[in-house]
């Protein structure tokens, strides 16, 4: 396992994950209910700034590897997957929702393992599209962890409602998107 900053940075985000999800235990009389939502939204939002960071720093500091390339995603899926069962908890997010969110980032990683076994790999290679969903869900995910109204006129849980369900609808097509481009490769090896 190569030892640089970018990995650092990834073993961090993974790191965190217990800390971001033990937030909503604490007693009230050590973290109020507000702060755990203030806490917990600062995490996640760290760990999404990481996430761009270290993939930054792995092509500046020309420090990438093949275990930072295993790594990454899987920190990502972890932290993203913790947040949504968090939300379930807490009853800001419909379990269907976070349901189809990973059931797609459990497909799709295996269709790009299958896909990189026979050599494939690029057909199914992050698309726009793909991009796009990353970015309504990251967005959305600390807006429904903050909950409370961000000034008068804004309410965090309405907005991030609205971009979980569009992470949602966009999970579902980026997901069709991929298995199209594997079907072929998938019905010669039948």
């Amino acid at each position: 396992m190569p030892y640089n900053l970018p990995n650092l940075l990834t073993w961090l985000r993974i790191l965190a994950i217990p800390l971001f999800v033990g937030i909503f235990y604490l007693p009230p009389t050590l973290l109020s209910y507000e702060n755990q939502n203030l806490v917990a939204t600062i995490i996640f939002a760290g760990a999404a700034i990481t996430d761009w960071l270290d993939g930054y720093l792995a092509r500046v500091l020309n420090q990438t590897s093949a275990f930072g390339a295993f790594l990454d995603p899987v920190a990502d899926k972890l932290m993203v997957t913790a947040a949504l069962i968090v939300l379930v908890y807490l009853e800001r997010l419909d379990a269907p929702i976070a349901l189809v969110i990973i059931g797609r980032e459990v497909t799709v990683s295996a269709l790009r393992e299958w896909m990189a076994q026979i050599g494939k790999s690029k057909n199914v290679a992050v698309s726009f599209l793909g991009k796009i969903k990353t970015t309504s869900q990251m967005i959305a995910i600390p807006l429904l962890l903050y909950h409370d109204n961000i000034g008068e006129n804004f309410n965090a849980h309405v907005v991030g409602t609205w971009l979980i369900y569009l992470a949602a609808v966009l999970t579902l097509w980026s997901m069709v998107f991929y298995l199209k481009a594997a079907m072929p490769h998938a019905l010669k090896r039948g």
